[in-house]
């Protein structure tokens, strides 16, 4: 909430923006907080380099080893992870969050 003029109104709510992951290296630099919402056994399977793996189902949990200062980009399998993980960190109160859409499947159909 903020004041103007006597008038009090609500805050715009943070909202967390998409990029394709294809093409990640264009929001993804040295202080991204790359994360993979993946399960354990999916990401055996493969990860994009450098990103940290922590499950959509303990995010709330270990949300504290995030830093809220820098930007967080996150992805899944096809996007429907990655974007719940999203609406977690903004409502969280980060600033800076990316949803690389598409996911795993978007960079296996790519080659």
């Amino acid at each position: 909430m903020w004041k103007h003029k006597n008038q009090t109104r609500k805050a715009l709510p943070i909202m967390h923006r998409d990029h394709p992951v294809t093409d990640h290296a264009a929001v993804v630099d040295s202080d991204t907080q790359l994360i993979d919402v993946r399960e354990p056994d999916e990401v055996a399977e493969g990860t994009i380099q450098g990103s940290k793996n922590i499950p959509l189902s303990e995010l709330p949990e270990r949300i504290g080893e995030l830093d809220r200062s820098k930007r967080v980009a996150l992805f899944c399998r096809s996007g429907g992870r990655s974007t719940k993980a999203c609406e977690l960190l903004t409502e969280a109160g980060f600033a800076d969050v990316v949803n690389l859409a598409g996911g795993m499947l978007a960079i296996e159909e790519q080659g």
